[in-house]
């Protein structure tokens, strides 16, 4: 396997020749170009492929013993099962040469959506999240992403409370035992049947300018409880520029998460405790702004639940 790049993705010449020519054999035309877009944190191709013909289409690609083949992989399942009034891309296909695997995604013509406080955006996409939450996952989806809640896992307070790092912002350290406290009831809470993204951020998503706002990047999907995926966005709907009294209101008010705002409450701080655990580790290698990222969402995180347990 390649060491992955430092500096960001792999491009389309870093790929096995006989993979490339698997993909230009199965697309019926040479690629010209492969732009990657801004964004992201992994290291392999993820990339829109310009064809001679002048279609596109997107790819992810990486050498079949890297574990991003294998995310790869279920997210094409999960394409292939999710329902037609679901936004997301269509699965073009999926193949192999050299040891290395490529998924083909239909390409989306737009930019990333724009989530700060004027932009009609916001409400879009706090509309997909309703209707994707408002009925059980259909069987052929949960079988593609298995039985285990992705997210339960996580965590972060409990350590930091155990040995309290010298920069922890005041507002946490001193709810450190109430924040642990939430974090560990988070895995009893995280089962449920309804489909969860399960890494919704604007670089997940596409705003196409015929599908409108689409969401991308399925890789982490799972069934849970319907609030996840409405409360993972939160902190980036802040750190997009709107308030966390705002934020707090929307959570309170959309269906996906005033449902059961104790699992709300429990899944913010654990996602929140395992930015700020992660965010003081090194960086890994071929994602340089990872933990800038995590800084940066953990302390959204915080500011959210300043307002939630007043």
């Amino acid at each position: 396997m390649p060491v992955p790049p430092t500096s960001g993705r792999l491009q389309w010449n870093d790929i096995p020749a006989p993979l490339r020519a698997r993909l230009e054999d199965a697309l019926g035309a040479p690629v010209i170009d492969a732009v990657t877009p801004q964004g992201g944190f992994g290291h392999q191709l993820a990339a829109a492929l310009h064809l001679a013909d002048g279609r596109r289409v997107f790819a992810k690609a990486a050498p079949d013993n890297d574990p991003l083949t294998a995310a790869n992989l279920r997210e094409a399942a999960v394409l292939d099962t999710l329902p037609p009034d679901v936004s997301a891309p269509q699965l073009v296909g999926i193949h192999r040469a050299a040891d290395w695997t490529a998924v083909v995604i239909a390409h989306l013509d737009g930019p990333h959506p724009d989530l700060s406080p004027p932009s009609v955006d916001v409400e879009q996409v706090w509309a997909h999240l309703g209707r994707l939450t408002s009925s059980p996952a259909p069987a052929p989806y949960a079988t593609a992403v298995g039985t285990a809640p992705s997210t339960a896992p996580l965590h972060g307070w409990g350590e930091l409370l155990s040995d309290p790092p010298g920069d922890l912002a005041r507002a946490a350290r001193d709810r450190l035992p109430q924040l642990a406290e939430l974090e560990a009831a988070w895995p009893d809470l995280a089962c449920g049947d309804r489909i969860v993204h399960g890494d919704l951020r604007a670089d997940n998503m596409v705003r196409d300018r015929h599908l409108g706002v689409t969401f991308v990047d399925w890789a982490h999907a799972t069934t849970g409880p319907a609030c996840i995926d409405a409360t993972s966005l939160a902190p980036q709907l802040i750190l997009a520029g709107h308030s966390p009294a705002d934020i707090d209101r929307m959570l309170h008010e959309h269906p996906a998460t005033s449902s059961n705002p104790d699992a709300t409450t429990a899944f913010l701080a654990a996602l929140t405790g395992h930015w700020h655990r992660n965010a003081r580790r090194p960086a890994p290698p071929g994602a340089p702004g990872l933990r800038a990222y995590q800084h940066r969402a953990a302390a959204a995180g915080l500011a959210l639940l300043g307002h939630r347990l007043r």
